[in-house]
């Protein structure tokens, strides 16, 4: 045997001495984390509370209430859950919190806040970055209808909320046939000298050039103010009543208009075919479970009509974490069937806490599946009122409840499919690329944490650049995200590009590719599978260049390049390290997800770049120094006033009319200007 070959046995001894002993060192670290935690169980009072599971970084893994503290968390840590998702999670504890409160409505309410405060890993969570809409009276001598969405204050009247816009704007439609209510801006209405169009067909009073006194302005509006709180029948007879009041004074054309709005107003509830006398404000709820993901769809009954419905869909359902039964562990094991209904119910009980503690619930709540009675108690507890609990409804009630479990079937059977189909795009893409011996390797630990530990495409992570300016002005690169199977908006970024001659889209991603994946900037846990660039030989180079100077791998750089015409479905994609070109059948599911992805990206740097080119032009500056006014806002500002001089122009009232505009953000921008 050869020196070397004894240096490289000796050397590999140590290494493997040097690996038992770390894992040696971390089983007994481990040992004592369970030591520790097992003596701080024992301790815990026999109270209402709630707790709180931390892993060795600090980071939340869950949090739960218990009608008895003691009784709750030693069931986990006595119990052996195997290979389970809860044996997963409580291998992770760290550390735990407790909170000690009165009863278990409270125990509720704090659970609620700490979730939504937290963002637990092994919760069922409701993500909605849409609030509901409203339907807005505002406050005025002749008040007009609106569209509103935000903070409301309580200055002006609000009907809601809606499950869409859709439904809102149908309702003020439906308000200006009948009654005849404005709905134009103020700004608008104060230098009318003329009736709109509005008011010849017949949607309007034109209160603006006084064809309508305030007295009988107010009337309608008071009218239509009931109808939204369901007194139909009421609105019907005080308009019949004036009808005849009209016709008894001889009073001819008034009493026809009267007699067009009742008409009007019968057609309307005669359409509504869900309509009842009884309910006024009511909220279905439906949940159903299926392939480990859920979808409670929130049907809205408000003034009783039936608006519609609005889909939800709750993350790490598949990690969610069956609380273990406090009843003796020899009890027998339930059917698969009573496992699915109790993930349903838990799955119902965490929208209905994370979406109403905190608001104002309905009178009556019409709910697929039984909740826990301390959850109701909690509602009230919050909101300061009874509310009413229906679970087997019948007649008009049922045929609500039949609907929204119908949409909720078809709305969660819908996310399946094109998740589905979403996924087959992925392998497509991975086949044509050959990546899928460096995916499936990658390290589990290091991806985000929905990504599904059971599929390995679900690691595959893209990254898309792209270039947009106006002849060199305004140049921004967008860089969006793509993983799990979908878009990822929350990793999106744009990067304003400074220092190039304009127009050198170049030189524009040269730098864009430097600050993301430079020392500074790249802050992934790994590198992007693909790195893809829209733009063909010269692009690619570019990005070439810049991996090479960071020492990072060019395999994973792939340029989008258009084909003969610049036609969708002929693009070839081009690759830095030399492969040839791959131009993939126009019906290809990897060339679709590719468009799909750089489309993505394309838009996302033209909302960016117009965005910029308005503030640069119209002096938006000003309104970039005002605490709230973000991009979004300053372009729903600048595009509603016409520029800067014509929001410095605006008054309180006309700012906050602006959607996301609240009040105090009115009155700051207000004061921001002057």
């Amino acid at each position: 045997m050869t020196e070397s070959s004894d240096m490289n046995e000796a050397g590999a001894d140590e290494t493997g001495a040097n690996e038992g002993r770390a894992l040696a060192d971390r089983e007994a670290d481990r040992e004592a984390v369970w030591a520790r935690l097992l003596q701080e169980v024992s301790t815990l009072p026999g109270l209402p509370g709630v707790y709180r599971y931390f892993d060795t970084q600090g980071n939340v893994l869950y949090v739960g209430k218990a009608r008895d503290l003691k009784k709750r968390v030693s069931s986990y840590f006595h119990k052996h859950h195997g290979g389970t998702r809860i044996g997963h999670m409580v291998s992770r504890i760290a550390r735990m919190e407790t909170t000690v409160v009165r009863s278990e409505a409270e125990a509720l309410l704090l659970e609620n806040n700490l979730i939504k405060t937290l963002n637990p890993r092994f919760n069922i969570l409701f993500r909605d970055d849409k609030s509901y809409p409203y339907l807005k009276i505002a406050s005025h001598a002749f008040p007009r209808l609106a569209y509103y969405r935000g903070a409301v204050d309580r200055k002006h009247r609000y009907f809601g909320p809606y499950p869409n816009a859709w439904a809102v704007k149908e309702t003020i439609q439906l308000l200006q046939k009948v009654f005849l209510l404005r709905t134009c801006e103020d700004s608008v209405y104060n230098h009318r000298t003329r009736p709109c169009l509005l008011h010849q067909i017949k949607r309007c009073s034109a209160p603006c050039v006084d064809l309508i006194d305030r007295e009988a302005y107010a009337a309608d509006v008071a009218r239509a103010e009931r109808f939204l709180l369901g007194e139909t029948d009421a609105v019907l007879a005080d308009l019949q009543a004036q009808m005849m009041a009209y016709a008894e004074q001889m009073a001819y054309e008034k009493a026809a208009e009267v007699r067009n709005q009742i008409s009007a107003l019968s057609r309307v509830l005669h359409q509504q075919t869900v309509d009842t006398v009884m309910d006024k404000d009511v909220d279905v709820l439906a949940v159903k479970v299926l392939g480990g993901r859920a979808c409670v769809n929130l049907a809205m009954v408000r003034g009783g009509r039936h608006l519609g419905d609005r889909a939800h869909f709750p993350v790490h359902v598949q990690d969610h974490v069956v609380e273990p039964d406090e009843a003796d562990a020899d009890a027998p094991q339930p059917t698969a069937d009573a496992l699915l209904h109790d993930t349903e119910v838990r799955v119902l009980e965490a929208f209905l806490a994370q979406h109403y503690l905190g608001s104002i619930p309905p009178d009556m709540l019409i709910l697929s599946h039984p909740v826990d009675d301390a959850l109701i108690e909690a509602l009230e507890l919050q909101s300061g009122r009874k509310v009413n609990v229906v679970l087997q409804p019948r007649e008009q009630r049922r045929s609500w409840l039949d609907m929204a479990i119908k949409g909720a079937e078809l709305a969660l059977a819908r996310l399946l499919s094109e998740e589905g189909s979403q996924q087959a795009r992925t392998r497509a893409l991975v086949d044509a690329l050959d990546l899928a011996p460096e995916v499936e390797a990658a390290d589990a630990a290091q991806l985000p944490e929905a990504a599904g530990a059971g599929d390995p495409l679900a690691r595959l992570r893209i990254e898309c650049f792209d270039i947009s300016h106006t002849a060199g002005e305004a140049t921004q690169a967008s860089c969006v995200v793509y993983e799990q199977h979908k878009m990822q908006s929350a990793q999106y970024r744009r990067y304003n590009i400074a220092d190039i001659t304009p127009g050198d889209d170049y030189a524009a991603m040269k730098q864009v590719l430097e600050r993301r994946y430079g020392t500074a900037g790249l802050k992934a846990a790994r590198l992007p599978d693909i790195v893809l660039v829209d733009g063909g030989k010269g692009q690619v180079a570019m990005a070439r260049e810049v991996f090479e100077r960071l020492g990072l791998p060019i395999s994973v750089i792939v340029g989008v390049e258009k084909g003969e015409g610049r036609k969708v479905g002929l693009e070839e994609l081009v690759f830095a390290d030399g492969r040839p070109k791959l131009q993939l059948a126009p019906s290809s599911a990897a060339l679709m997800l590719v468009a799909q992805i750089r489309d993505e990206a394309h838009r996302f740097a033209i909302t960016g770049m117009r965005a910029k080119r308005a503030s640069v032009r119209t002096g938006g500056s000003k309104l970039e120094d005002i605490p709230g006014v973000g991009p979004k806002r300053r372009a729903k500002l600048l595009q509603r006033f016409g520029g800067v001089r014509g929001v410095t122009a605006a008054s309180v009232d006309d700012l906050a009319s602006v959607e996301g505009i609240s009040r105090e953000l009115a009155e700051e921008i207000y004061r921001a200007l002057r």
